[in-house]
C-alpha cells in the first residue's frame, strides 16, 4: 500500500476535486532532453520531470485533456494523459509544434538542453591523453517559437514558460516573459537546498503579463501544480477582459 500521507493526500484531492479545466486541452513538456555527443555519450541536465508530471496530473484531474511531451525520466505517467516520449530538443520541438494547434494551454516545464553537436560521430569517440574540444550549436528555442506562432496567429492560447535560475530570479522571469512572448513565467532558484531539480518540493515565483508577480511558498510540487493552474485560469480571465 502507499504511505498513509499519500493516501490522505489523494483522498483529499478526490473530495475537493474541481473540473474547471473541462473542455481544455493542455500541452505540457517535462523532463530534460539528451543531446548525443556520440553513440554512447550525451549532454543533459538534472531535471527529473517531477514538476511537469505533477502539472499533468493536476490538469487531468481537473478535467483537461492532457498531452504530455516527456524527455527521458524515471517516472510513471499520470493516468489518463496522452504521453509522447522524446529524447532530443529537436524531437521535443517537433512534437510540440505538431500538437500546438489543438491545445488551449501550453505549459513548457521541460529543461531543454541549450546546445547540441550538429554532426554526431557515428562511432564512439575514444579517450586519449589530449584535451578534447567540442563545437556546439544552439538547440531550437521551442518556447520562443511557440510564443511567436501564438502571437502571429492571434489564437488566444495561454503560454506558460518555466525558468530555472541561480540568481536574479524575478528579474530573469520578467525578462523571459517579454523575450519569449509568454503570458506567465514560473521561475525558481535551483541552487536552493531542498527545492528545484530532483526534489519533491519547490518554491517558485510567477511573473505574469498583467505585471503581477506572485511568489508561491515552498510546498510539494503536486500542491504547487494546482496553485499554478489556479493563477493561470485567473490570468486568462484577466487577459480576456482586457482584450
Amino acid at each position: 500500500l502507499p504511505e498513509p500521507a499519500r493516501i490522505a493526500e489523494f483522498t483529499l484531492r478526490v473530495l475537493t476535486q474541481r473540473h474547471d479545466l473541462d473542455g481544455e486541452t493542455v500541452l505540457i513538456t517535462a523532463g530534460p532532453t539528451r543531446e548525443p555527443l556520440d553513440p554512447v555519450r550525451f549532454i543533459s541536465n538534472r531535471s527529473s520531470g517531477k514538476m511537469g508530471y505533477a502539472l499533468a496530473e493536476a490538469a487531468s484531474e481537473r478535467g483537461a485533456r492532457v498531452l504530455l511531451v516527456s524527455g527521458p525520466v524515471q517516472l510513471d505517467p499520470p493516468a489518463g494523459v496522452e504521453l509522447m516520449r522524446v529524447q532530443t530538443a529537436r524531437e521535443m520541438r517537433d512534437a510540440v509544434m505538431e500538437r500546438l494547434a489543438e491545445s488551449s494551454i501550453i505549459i513548457k516545464t521541460a529543461a531543454v538542453a541549450d546546445y547540441h553537436v550538429a554532426n554526431v560521430p557515428k562511432q564512439k569517440v575514444k579517450k586519449t591523453a589530449m584535451r578534447l574540444s567540442l563545437e556546439l550549436d544552439p538547440t531550437p528555442d521551442i518556447l520562443a517559437e511557440v510564443g511567436a506562432e501564438i502571437e502571429r496567429r492571434a489564437t488566444g492560447q495561454l503560454l506558460i514558460g518555466f525558468a530555472a535560475e541561480t540568481e536574479n530570479v524575478v528579474a530573469e522571469a520578467k525578462r523571459k516573459l517579454q523575450a519569449k512572448k509568454c503570458d506567465m513565467v514560473v521561475a525558481n532558484d535551483v541552487s536552493a537546498d531542498g527545492t528545484g531539480f530532483e526534489s519533491d518540493e519547490n518554491e517558485v515565483v510567477l511573473a505574469m503579463r498583467t505585471g503581477e508577480v506572485a511568489p508561491l511558498g515552498r510546498a510539494a510540487k503536486r500542491v504547487l501544480a494546482d496553485q499554478i493552474l489556479d493563477h493561470a485560469m485567473q490570468l486568462r480571465l484577466a487577459l480576456h477582459k482586457s482584450r
